[in-house]
């Protein structure tokens, strides 16, 4: 016998519920493709292998993106992280950490480890770069009511002075400051992240744990004097995250 289809028949609870599977289906796979811009295909830890991409529903194909203060990036680009790091593997089992050879506080594995970044300054859309130092920022001051850290003592984790506060650098997007510049006593800057300063408002001192104080002789030097790109930013960050692990040689050592 011939079934007529009647309009009550039609369950329109189900149509939505079944719409809205296939949609999230379709979500998760455009997700997973799109977060694999960077970063992969993965490398075997041991042997430094590629593995697999993931195959056509996980692959992400390349994107131009137009950025805000000009200029575009295509990602995935092909390229590949291939410096040689001054490590070795403490052992060929996978996931066994990497340890310094040479000197550790340059050797970018662990606390110091950095990515390659562009050679361009973070900027503001339609303002220049957003760090700078405080001399070329107009309309920025220190509020009288905080300690000006300019003409301060830096003092390195062992005591020693390492130089004196020529200025400071100021993210203007964020209205803080993000490093102090120390001129060093052969008259070189190197910058110091301000999170890791402590400011001794009675001393005049700046107290900066994460490295000894000849060792500032070695923080990563800046391209420009008024400047600092994405880079630069990665390098100096981690040469003092070494040094809270690499400073000395009993920081490296167990406590137990």
């Amino acid at each position: 016998m011939l079934e007529i289809f009647h309009p009550g028949d039609f369950d329109i609870a189900l149509m939505v519920f079944d719409v809205f599977v296939l949609f999230f289906i379709g979500l998760v796979l455009y997700l997973r493709r799109e977060d694999r811009r960077e970063g992969y295909p993965l490398e075997d830890d041991v042997h430094g292998r590629l593995e697999p991409a993931g195959g056509l529903l996980f692959s992400a194909k390349p994107k131009t993106f137009t950025l805000a203060h000009g200029g575009t990036v295509t990602k995935p680009d092909g390229k590949r992280d291939d410096r040689e790091l001054a490590a070795k593997r403490t052992s060929p089992a996978p996931g066994s950490p990497l340890e310094p050879t040479g000197d550790p506080m340059m050797a970018g594995v662990g606390p110091g480890s950095f990515a390659t970044r562009a050679k361009t300054p973070d900027m503001l859309v339609g303002h220049g770069p957003k760090i700078t130092p405080l001399r070329i920022a107009e309309g920025f001051s220190i509020d009288p009511k905080d300690p000006d850290p300019r003409g301060m003592k830096v003092i390195g984790a062992d005591g020693v002075v390492a130089g004196e506060v020529s200025d400071v650098w100021i993210d203007r997007g964020e209205v803080l400051i993000r490093y102090i510049e120390v001129k060093l006593p052969d008259g070189r800057p190197v910058l110091a992240p301000m999170p890791l300063c402590k400011v001794k408002k009675s001393t005049r001192t700046i107290e900066v744990g994460a490295i000894l104080g000849g060792q500032f002789a070695k923080v990563p030097a800046l391209a420009s004097p008024d400047q600092i790109t994405f880079d630069e930013e990665e390098r100096v960050a981690a040469f003092f995250g070494a040094g809270l692990l690499y400073a000395t040689s009993r920081r490296a050592e167990p406590l137990l």
